[in-house]
């Protein structure tokens, strides 16, 4: 997978606000060596005083200040995206934070490689790439204008099936489960039956006439297969 994307992570930067030195540490490490900017702190009064960065990931278990009201004075001066990152994983939590203004929950334990997906996620929200178009194989994907295109051949998406693929091709080979992806491409808290993505899945499936290109890895959920050249080379060569 190749992407181009403007505004890329060197350019945002990210404040992580969390008492915690040792997941602190762990998580400015791994975030810079994502290739983002970021800033450490440990209080709430520190976070409401720092630079607005682009994104904010907010404990909400902090020591001087409850982490919803940091939320909630965040959201009233910035327009950074605020992911809550934090071990309440009670549903009476997550509505609380985001309805304090909160853009996603991600309840700890959790790996780097979703907390990158999350943050491009919010930051593709809160300020669209002018270009961001992401390839696999024939599959090119314009983020922008929400396009997509096999083998040059333009496939018309619903804006699902367009949620799905997005979700996958953003880190292919990965496997993604059927809940994040009803997360992302239906809504950041989807609780709802996981059935009605098969539906969705199958009709993506047709539409982009790519045998293999996305896989079902049964009891985990879908992930873009490895295609090493177009479909429409293996055509050309079958043909001669």
């Amino acid at each position: 997978m190749n992407a181009q994307p403007t505004g890329a992570a060197e350019e945002a930067r990210v404040l992580v606000v969390e008492d915690d030195r040792g997941i602190a540490e762990s998580l400015v490490r791994g975030l810079r060596q994502a290739g983002y900017a970021v800033e450490g702190v440990r209080t709430g009064r520190e976070a409401l005083t720092a630079p607005s960065p682009d994104v904010v990931l907010l404990d909400l278990g902090l020591p001087d200040i409850d982490g919803v009201e940091v939320c909630r004075r965040l959201r009233a001066r910035s327009d950074a995206a605020i992911i809550a990152v934090t071990a309440r994983g009670e549903e009476a939590d997550r509505v609380v934070a985001l309805d304090e203004g909160a853009d996603d929950y991600l309840v700890k334990p959790f790996g780097l490689a979703e907390l990158l997906a999350r943050i491009r996620a919010v930051l593709r929200r809160r300020r669209p790439a002018d270009t961001e178009i992401l390839l696999h194989g024939p599959l090119a994907l314009d983020l922008r204008t929400r396009q997509v295109s096999v083998d040059g051949r333009t496939v018309a998406l619903t804006p699902k099936e367009f949620g799905i693929l997005e979700c996958l091709a953003a880190d292919p080979g990965r496997v993604v489960s059927r809940q994040q992806i009803l997360e992302r491409a239906w809504d950041s808290h989807w609780y709802g039956p996981t059935k009605v993505l098969d539906v969705h899945v199958a009709a993506l499936r047709r539409k982009l006439g790519v045998p293999g290109l996305v896989e079902t890895v049964y009891g985990h959920g879908f992930r873009l297969g490895a295609l090493q050249e177009s479909h429409e080379s293996q055509e050309s060569q079958e043909e001669s």
